[in-house]
C-alpha cells in the first residue's frame, strides 16, 4: 500500500480510532523518526538552517494540508518545525494522519 497515492477523507466523527495493532502497521509505512504517543498521535521534528528555510517547509506543508483537508499542528521556531499529526474528531490516530505523515516527507 503506498499512502503517498491516497488521499485524505474527511472525518467528522463517527468511526473509531486506529487500534495499537493498527497503528503498528501503518507506522511501517513512515519513516523512522516518526514518533507514536499513546496512539493519539504521531509527531516528528524537522531543522532547517535558517528561519527563511524554515518558514518555505511550513507554506509547503499548510499548502498540502489544504489540498488534503487534513491540517497538522505545527510549531515553528527559527530552524526547526514540530509536527503532530491526529484526527481531532475521533480523538486518535486515523489513517489521513499517516497518509499526510507520508507526503509531508516527499517534500
Amino acid at each position: 500500500m503506498d499512502l503517498s497515492k491516497k488521499k485524505c477523507k474527511p472525518c467528522e466523527g463517527g468511526i473509531p480510532p486506529l487500534d495499537k495493532s493498527e497503528v503498528e502497521e501503518y507506522q511501517k509505512h513512515l519513516r523512522d523518526d516518526w514518533q507514536v504517543s499513546g496512539n493519539k498521535k504521531i509527531s516528528k521534528e524537522y531543522s532547517f538552517v535558517n528561519f527563511r528555510h524554515t518558514m518555505d517547509f511550513v507554506n509547503k506543508v499548510a499548502d498540502l494540508a489544504e489540498e488534503e483537508g487534513h491540517h497538522p499542528d505545527m510549531h515553528v521556531y527559527y530552524s526547526k518545525v514540530l509536527i503532530e499529526l491526529s484526527t481531532h474528531a475521533i480523538n486518535g490516530l486515523s489513517e489521513n494522519d499517516f497518509i499526510l505523515a507520508v507526503k509531508i516527507d516527499k517534500l
